[in-house]
């Protein structure tokens, strides 16, 4: 098994994080930075869980469901 099968395998089972439900996600109304997380604490062009994600390797740990 190659590195980008086990990253092709990892993508697949991962749960998605849905910003748009959590209690820490906020709309900024800023252009260049619309999307922003009270929890990590950050405004970006990407939806929060997609920024964690890609920085850190791992799912977003501060989900917290309004519901």
């Amino acid at each position: 098994m190659t590195s980008f099968d086990s990253e092709k395998k990892v993508s697949v089972n991962r749960k998605k994080i849905e910003c748009y439900k959590c209690r820490n996600f906020y709309i900024t109304w800023e252009k260049n930075t619309p999307y922003g997380c009270k929890g990590h604490g950050f405004k970006a062009a990407q939806i929060p869980s997609v920024v964690v994600f890609s920085s850190s390797g791992i799912d977003c740990l501060l989900f917290n469901s309004k519901s």
